[in-house]
């Protein structure tokens, strides 16, 4: 087993800087700071022509433009109906998913989602151009930034964003290149209940014990946690949740209602965007109206829509207690009882409907703590996050953190993170990776460490061979790649073939001595090149993405040619002659576009062969 320590050395922090906090929600996202007279966290709010404060929230909206500039926020909501193709919402429930992924929720969107069916991330086609969920986090963070300058009257570089506690490692690391891309140097990515209990003020002062549970549930996903929080250490016990299900779920069930009520067919909403678009925002708007009145009544060109409390709080029913599943499973998860739980705080703007108090209320036995405002209480705990990182708060106990990401080489020269910058130590991850040849015996582990795309702009740590792979077709072998960084900051690396159980022993030095400065360097570095770097990986994934599929339908025609029609042949040969010439340019949505092509050709006559191959399988066979 090959094992590389390497000592990594800590970052620095300039104080003088502001560092804002900054929730990026599904439905509304906003910046915080600490105020610097009253050193209160306070959510950033515009001011009209009156000088009165508008609100803190900007609308996590996106409108392209027919010119090709970009609108976001409250003026990019006003295109939601008339222009549904061109008009993005609820980005963040595609944060780090593939087709495969969203599939079975495409009908939520107004929006064209590429259909591609592959385990890469998502991407959704305005006009002639691709958008990956990174672009579009990208787009808001920018607005955000640019908005917190406008307001500060300071440049803006560095943020803490929240992320709800459910995200996985791809969710986490598309947040971070969103905010890499919009020019921010992300110190932190932390839990949004965490951020929500120190906006509380749980858990600010050292001699403070306490159990807690933060039910957080947004526009699009919702969190349970389980926070144990003794002398300002937070230690969070355990997460559940549901990174499906929110606020835009309440208001699909109030449309598929109306839908049965106007005889309206899913055929219908798919074809007609306008129609579905209307219904969702009458559908947003009756949930907000029925937290306070009795009954919704309102026109639309497809009929009258009604909607009484009574009807709306069954059709809500069964999310709401999907969610107090989840608490169940949390409790169970921590070895905690009702009971234990001391404090119940709730986030998100959907737990301002009343059956939903009502139910959390009933389960914990307790009435919550709804004290703040639940919109914006993430952010404001972000601010507070990033207070503590700025040395201001020192009753607040960070664990040790690595300063930059660590990650590996992969095809195309493009670094991988495994460990991203500023995770906790000890920590520990790993990731499993495959042959590109057929008959593949050694696979060479380069191990890098920086924040550039491409890892000829990092910092190579170490190298070394896994040999003696047993003969594999291309794919088939399964090498697992783990990192595992100590209390001490001392990482170890090491490589093992699943399959087979080979492993390599190989001791490499240690190597030592990276300074403050160098660390400084590479964040500016990665910061100033973040448009270039992303544009790059882009195009690179995009390249290797057309050649395997080049690869892939070559593999598959030999096998199948006599089963196609003269015709599919010869659309085929053309459709990946032009994937071919498209992978030469330098043009990533030219790459996807020819892809999609090819896609769409072979499609249908892979799925014919592939239904042939099962019932010739099943002829003479009895299941039973």
């Amino acid at each position: 087993m090959a094992k590389i320590a390497i000592n990594i050395a800590t970052g620095s922090l300039q104080k003088d800087e502001v560092i804002v906090g900054i929730d990026l929600g599904t439905s509304n996202s906003l910046v915080a700071i600490i105020h610097p007279e009253t050193g209160k966290p306070v959510a950033l709010k515009e001011h009209d022509t009156e000088g009165k404060p508008s609100s803190s929230l900007v609308p996590s909206v996106i409108h392209f433009l027919d010119s090709g500039d970009v609108i976001v926020g409250t003026e990019a909501k006003k295109y939601l109906v008339s222009k549904p193709l061109q008009t993005i919402f609820s980005a963040k429930r595609l944060m780090g998913k593939s087709f495969t992924d969203v599939k079975d929720h495409r009908d939520q969107y107004s929006f064209k989602i590429i259909n591609d069916n592959k385990e890469s991330l998502v991407k959704v086609q305005v006009g002639e151009k691709f958008y990956s969920p990174v672009d579009f986090g990208a787009l808001i963070l920018k607005e955000l930034k640019k908005r917190a300058e406008h307001i500060l009257k300071t440049p803006v570089n560095k943020a803490v964003i929240t992320v709800p506690a459910y995200f996985n490692d791809a969710q986490r690391q598309g947040t971070r290149d969103a905010g890499k891309l919009a020019g921010l140097d992300v110190l932190r990515i932390i839990n949004e209940p965490t951020a929500a209990s120190l906006a509380y003020g749980i858990g600010l002062h050292k001699n403070e014990n306490k159990t807690i549970a933060v039910y957080d549930l947004g526009g699009g996903t919702f969190d349970i946690s389980i926070l144990r929080i003794t002398d300002g250490v937070f230690e969070v016990l355990s997460t559940n949740g549901d990174t499906y299900l929110g606020g835009d779920d309440m208001d699909m069930a109030i449309v598929r209602y109306w839908q049965s009520q106007l005889h309206i067919s899913n055929e219908t909403l798919h074809e007609n965007k306008v129609l579905a678009q209307s219904l969702r925002l009458q559908a947003e708007e009756a949930k907000k109206i029925l937290s306070t009145q009795q009954a919704f009544k309102t026109k639309i060109e497809a009929g009258e829509l009604t909607l009484s409390k009574e009807i709306f709080n069954e059709l809500i029913k069964p999310l709401v207690t999907k969610t107090i599943d989840c608490c169940s499973k949390a409790l169970k998860d921590a070895m905690l009882s009702k009971g234990e739980i001391e404090s119940v705080v709730l986030v998100g703007g959907s737990t301002r409907v009343p059956l939903v108090k009502e139910m959390v209320s009933e389960f914990f036995g307790k009435p919550v703590n709804d004290s703040m405002h639940p919109d914006e209480v993430v952010a404001l705990g972000a601010a507070i996050q990033a207070d503590i990182l700025a040395g201001n708060n020192r009753e607040v106990l960070l664990l040790d953190i690595t300063p930059l990401s660590l990650g590996i080489e992969t095809s195309g020269g493009l670094m991988d993170v495994l460990i991203p910058r500023n995770s906790k130590i000890p920590s520990g991850a790993a990731r499993q990776y495959t042959t590109q040849i057929d008959g593949q015996a050694n696979m060479r582990i380069s191990v890098y460490q920086g924040e550039r795309d491409l890892v000829k702009d990092n910092r190579k740590l170490a190298e070394f061979n896994l040999t003696g792979i047993p003969g594999m077709p291309a794919g088939l072998a399964k090498v697992e790649v783990k990192f595992i960084i100590n209390a001490d900051g001392i990482l170890k690396v090491s490589a093992k073939e699943l399959r087979s159980g080979v492993a390599q022993e190989i001791e490499i030095k240690p190597q030592y001595g990276i300074t403050d400065e160098e660390v400084e360097k590479m964040l500016m570095d990665s910061v100033t090149h973040a448009k270039e770097d992303i544009a790059l990986r882009a195009l690179t994934e995009a390249k290797t993405e057309g050649e395997q599929l080049l690869k892939t339908t070559e593999r598959f025609l030999q096998k199948n040619a006599d089963h196609l029609l003269p015709e599919e042949l010869t659309n085929t040969a053309a459709a990946m002659q032009a994937l071919q010439l498209s992978v030469t340019m330098d043009d990533k949505d030219l790459i996807h576009q020819k892809i999609e092509e090819l896609n769409k050709i072979s499609r249908p006559y892979a799925e014919r062969i592939m239904d042939n191959a099962i019932a010739n399988a099943m002829k003479g066979k009895t299941i039973g």
